[in-house]
């Protein structure tokens, strides 16, 4: 038993550095530049409809946080059957070590919210930069199992979190610094998979 014990957890460490060196394809460039228009809508819902973000805070959190929730759900279901589809053999470990990547920049940048929102809401304009430089810290995380031009991807995010926070005052609440700087964001996500899609076609 002790033998069966020892060879399951030496094959288990073997598909765990397989995973860590092999390029993670669970992220179809569709998907991405899908939640790019679902960043941009947004923007546009709250040009229309949420005049003041700066008084209604919550309503402003709620519509970011809605916005969120649904690109982070596309991009898990997607996430999961190509995966499953591309590499069947080491799928859940390698879903596994995605998630690992985002989760903690993820929880911070959800606890950080939360004490702004409820002991600080006058500083409210700092999230939407707040989250992005955040954002860009899980895009970085990621880049050891990603495509290398990934890297464009996480300076982007970062250089735009900076910028908006660099506005000082509630300018930063104004619907396009999150679609903006997210939309075309997540649109340069989806072409540097495309691209590293198309490479990878080429080389095999």
């Amino acid at each position: 038993m002790d033998d069966l014990d020892r060879a399951l957890g030496d094959i288990s460490s073997i598909r765990r550095q397989m995973a860590r060196t092999t390029e993670f394809r669970g992220y179809g460039p569709a998907t991405l530049a899908a939640t790019g228009g679902i960043a941009l809508a947004a923007a546009l819902a709250q040009e229309l409809w949420l005049h003041n973000p700066a008084v209604h805070v919550l309503l402003y959190f709620g519509l970011w946080a809605t916005t969120a929730g649904l690109s982070a759900g596309l991009i898990c279901t997607q996430m999961i059957t190509r995966e499953q589809r591309v590499q069947s053999g080491m799928a859940d470990e390698m879903i596994r070590m995605a998630v690992e990547q985002f989760l903690p920049a993820a929880g911070a940048g959800a606890l950080a919210t939360a004490v702004l929102i409820y002991r600080a809401p006058e500083l409210a304009w700092i999230l939407p930069g707040l989250w992005q430089v955040i954002f860009s810290i899980g895009v970085f995380s990621s880049c050891r199992f990603l495509p290398r031009l990934m890297l464009l991807a996480g300076g982007w995010y970062l250089a735009m979190g900076l910028a908006i926070l660099s506005l000082g005052d509630n300018r930063a609440l104004a619907p396009w610094t999150m679609g903006l700087a997210f939309g075309a964001g997540q649109l340069l996500v989806a072409a540097i998979l495309a691209i590293s899609a198309k490479e990878s076609r080429y080389e095999s």
